[in-house]
């Protein structure tokens, strides 16, 4: 039914914003800037979450053989890439400055797809892109406190997404909320994962997108009531004109193709 849609589109964007909130919080306000335990310990615990999912029946797994996880590879590949560089990103970026950035990658996507496959593109969708690609250009220009490490890691994401500074001090051990924030975190990503699914075999790519897009933007109005954020004038133009590009991109894969 069509409330049961609207349920998980509410529980998707719920569950993206509170993520997002708390890596922003481990990352940056406790200073833990080793993103290669902080994805190891998400990935340990989903894992565990997941097999203890399988074995009370909730959720279906099977095997895979090796021939067919071999083509993962690559995938794989970009993925650790993508947490990592987006785990360093974000612990330097404000998160709206953080999806400006990333909203790139469907220009990387729109990139690939025109050389490789030939896709023609509408001319909503061209304006689109044209805009993500201005705003994230003139960001940086933009930003008031500009850090070029956080805006390179950035890029190293977004690439991975589309297709070591030196150690900062590292939080006590016996720091509960240190703890809280990374069980907190892993927990919530397992659940993003799950919502994730959840959304995308109820509704269309399009529609996903719609949600996503909301949560995103969610995420971002949120965003400075929660942690301290410089910004000027500029810099908050670029961000609307990011978002309303990517916006223009979601109503264009409405439409029909022609």
């Amino acid at each position: 039914m069509q409330w049961r849609r609207h349920v998980a589109g509410f529980a998707f964007c719920f569950v993206f914003v509170v993520s997002c909130f708390t890596n922003k919080f481990v990352l940056s306000v406790l200073k833990f800037t080793f993103p290669t335990l902080f994805q190891g310990w998400q990935t340990s615990v989903g894992a565990v979450l997941l097999l203890l999912c399988g074995k009370l029946g909730w959720v279906e797994l099977s095997r895979i053989s090796r021939s067919a996880a071999l083509p993962w590879i690559p995938a794989s590949l970009l993925f650790v890439g993508n947490i990592y560089a987006g785990s360093r990103a974000l612990s330097r970026i404000d998160i709206p400055f953080f999806f400006t950035l990333q909203n790139c990658s469907h220009v990387v996507s729109h990139v690939i797809l025109r050389v490789a496959h030939g896709q023609k593109t509408q001319r909503l969708k061209s304006i689109s892109i044209c805009l993500l690609l201005l705003s994230a250009i003139n960001l940086p220009l933009c930003d008031p406190k500009f850090d070029y490490g956080g805006y390179l890691w950035a890029v190293g994401h977004l690439l991975c997404v589309g297709d070591l500074v030196g150690a900062l001090e590292f939080p006590s051990l016996q720091s509960h909320t240190f703890h809280c924030g990374c069980c907190a975190s892993a927990l919530l990503g397992f659940l993003l994962l799950l919502a994730t699914v959840k959304l995308k075999s109820g509704l269309s790519q399009e529609h996903f997108g719609i949600w996503n897009f909301l949560s995103k933007v969610t995420a971002m109005s949120l965003s400075p009531f929660i942690f301290s954020m410089d910004s000027n004038a500029p810099s908050l133009m670029c961000v609307v004109i990011s978002h309303a590009g990517e916006a223009l991109l979601v109503y264009s894969d409405r439409e029909p193709q022609l």
